[in-house]
């Protein structure tokens, strides 16, 4: 491709809606354009990008056995109800575009496939002599983020594969993701990517055992944790450890201290002269399940760890059948206005105990007016417990590091005011309902070896496979006749990979004060001529003919034969990050061109007869 025919407009300065490096650097570089808030136009760089991508992919899911297809983006709500996700991801999580046709039916954009597929597979599959079988597809997904950020990184229209198994048993399932986990690193290093399998939340997908693969980099959303002897690895949200130990309390016998302006644990612990490990603090939090029931939830956790709210809204959905409910809706620290709407008198925030009483709760809340869309500011109809309303009682949990506490330090109900020495069954009774819900951190020992610290890196998840067993089949009706002639519901699995997510990433990963260092695999092009000088006749002759024999023998070559000044040539192939330059300039005098490796800046003259070759070689190499 000649530069000079393609649409190909760099920026000298970073745009302002641009936040991080990566993002920054696309729009600079003339791969993408901003087309609305979270949507961007791909530009001709970006789309070979983007296909070079999607090719691994579809090499590496093919060689699995895989079948590539294609989904519809445009999905009945009904399929989505029937799965029981419609609320979920239009209320809850509120990601999904949703709309109504002329004929008043309810629609949305797919932010994922799981109800499609099912039922394809429970239309198509009726024996077990169909099975195992996988389907995949790349094509445009949907999610109405609520604060669209780092360009392509979270956009509100994005490039997925994503692919799901059928099987007759989980051993077959198991088989299947250990190739899908293959498979993806595969991808990932054939993209000339750093990355790290770790252990993974499964969210709103569900399901059993999950895996992300995030590739590192410092602006990456999540933290991962992990230990040297690279025998473990896991996302925050999925993170367990061993904590320190707790120190041994300094109060021998129980009292009631005034404790003025002591609110926060850092606070108190100088206050009163005692370690955070001696505290049990008691964190309030609202959920809003899907009957409409509001359950307010206190946990008692050790003063020197925090709550893992991905944790705890796991533990909160295995109690939903206790609400006649399905899923929660939201999760919230609630503050003071929405403790206006349940709250009998103020709550002693900062100072309360185990035990505050729930005489907290109106037994009749005021009844505020629906808001529009199910969002966050909208109320469920109040009424009795598990029938809509708020629940009469907190529900209390203790995360498992407070409870072999003793003589500890805590609220007293009573702003102002701790109580020290206080245990439990004696001052306090233990909560019933005992659970891990703390947020595994950098130091924390792991469970596997305990000699073994976690340490921490950031990461971006561009790709996370799923072992979803029967949850969407048994909903839906997905079944299959095995060897006995019996129904039995289909054994799932779900495998995902951001392709342009990815192709971001890669930028994040790798670049300079210079701008993007693609590698070798995924760049647009590999190597770019720049001409210096477009009116010097030796120089356009050896440019064209090492531009046709290039592109002829397979090394994908573009020519810089725009009428501008050297310099500013040379700087647009290095924000635009093609891995090799080739400058025919005062070297030609002895028969050579100058090489430019983009990566390293490292300049060579080479003999124009020995460039094929020699660029073939690097080529070769870098893409092993």
């Amino acid at each position: 491709m000649r530069l000079s025919q393609m649409l190909f407009v760099t920026l000298r300065e970073d745009p302002a809606e641009a936040e991080i490096p990566s993002h920054k650097l696309l729009l600079r570089a003339g791969y993408i354009r901003r087309i609305g808030s979270g949507i961007y136009a791909y530009l001709p760089l970006m789309w070979r990008v983007l296909k070079k991508v999607s090719q691994i992919v579809r090499e590496e899911m093919d060689a699995t056995g895989a079948q590539e297809c294609l989904l519809p983006q445009l999905q009945p709500a009904d399929l989505w109800r029937e799965s029981g996700r419609w609320d979920t991801y239009t209320q809850a999580e509120g990601i999904m575009f949703a709309l109504t046709d002329r004929r008043d039916t309810e629609l949305g954009l797919g932010p994922t496939h799981e109800e499609v597929i099912t039922t394809v597979a429970k239309d198509m599959i009726r024996s077990y002599r169909q099975l195992p079988t996988h389907l995949y597809q790349i094509q445009t997904k949907f999610r109405d983020e609520i604060r669209p950020r780092f360009g392509l990184m979270r956009g509100r229209e994005f490039i997925m594969k994503d692919g799901y198994s059928f099987h007759t048993n989980e051993e077959s399932l198991k088989k299947t993701y250990q190739d899908m986990a293959q498979a993806y690193s595969n991808m990932l290093r054939r993209s000339g990517l750093q990355f790290r399998a770790v252990d993974a939340d499964s969210g709103a997908i569900g399901g059993s055992g999950s895996q992300e693969f995030m590739v590192l980099a410092e602006a990456g959303e999540d933290e991962v944790l992990y230990t040297e002897d690279g025998q473990y690895a896991a996302n925050l949200e999925k993170a367990v450890s061993i904590p320190a130990d707790a120190k041994t309390s300094p109060f021998t016998t129980f009292e009631k201290r005034e404790t003025p302006g002591t609110e926060t644990i850092e606070k108190l612990c100088k206050f009163l002269k005692c370690s955070p490990t001696q505290v049990v603090k008691n964190v309030l939090y609202e959920a809003v399940y899907d009957s409409g029931t509001t359950v307010l939830v206190l946990v008692s956790i050790r003063g020197d760890q925090d709550v893992n709210q991905v944790k705890l809204l796991n533990e909160l959905t295995k109690l939903a059948g206790n609400y006649q409910a399905k899923t929660i809706l939201f999760l919230t620290v609630p503050d003071a206005e929405a403790q206006q709407k349940w709250a009998a008198k103020s709550l002693p925030l900062g100072y309360m105990a185990p035990d505050v009483a729930d005489d907290y709760i109106a037994s009749n809340p005021p009844q505020p007016p629906l808001g529009k869309g199910g969002q966050q500011d909208s109320n469920p109809p109040l009424g009795k417990e598990g029938q809509g309303g708020v629940s009469p009682k907190f529900l209390r949990l203790v995360d498992r590091t407070a409870i072999d506490l003793t003589n500890f330090v805590t609220g007293s109900n009573e702003s102002g005011y701790h109580v020290v020495g206080a245990n439990w069954g004696q001052e306090f009774p233990l909560p019933s309902l005992a659970v891990d819900v703390r947020k595994a951190k950098k130091g924390d020992r792991a469970v596997h070896n305990p000699e073994q610290t976690l340490q921490t890196a950031r990461g971006i998840e561009v790709g996370h496979i799923f072992q979803l067993g029967t949850k969407y089949s048994q909903a839906m009706g997905a079944t299959y006749t095995n060897e006995q002639g019996e129904e039995m519901p289909l054994v799932m699995g779900c495998y995902g990979v951001g392709v342009s997510r990815l192709a971001q990433s890669a930028v994040e990963q790798s670049y300079d004060k210079d701008g993007i260092i693609w590698p070798v695999a995924i760049a647009p092009y590999h190597v770019i001529i720049s001409i210096p000088n477009i009116s010097d006749t030796q120089q356009m002759e050896v440019a064209e003919k090492l531009y046709a024999e290039l592109n002829q023998s397979g090394i994908e070559t573009l020519l810089d034969d725009r009428d501008e000044r050297a310099g500013v040539k040379f700087k647009d192939a290095d924000l635009i990050g093609i891995p090799y330059r080739i400058v025919p300039g005062r070297s030609l005098k002895s028969g050579k061109v100058e090489v430019v490796e983009r990566s390293t800046h490292k300049s060579q003259e080479i003999l124009i007869e020995e460039v094929n070759s020699t660029l073939k070689q690097w080529i070769k190499e870098a893409i092993q």
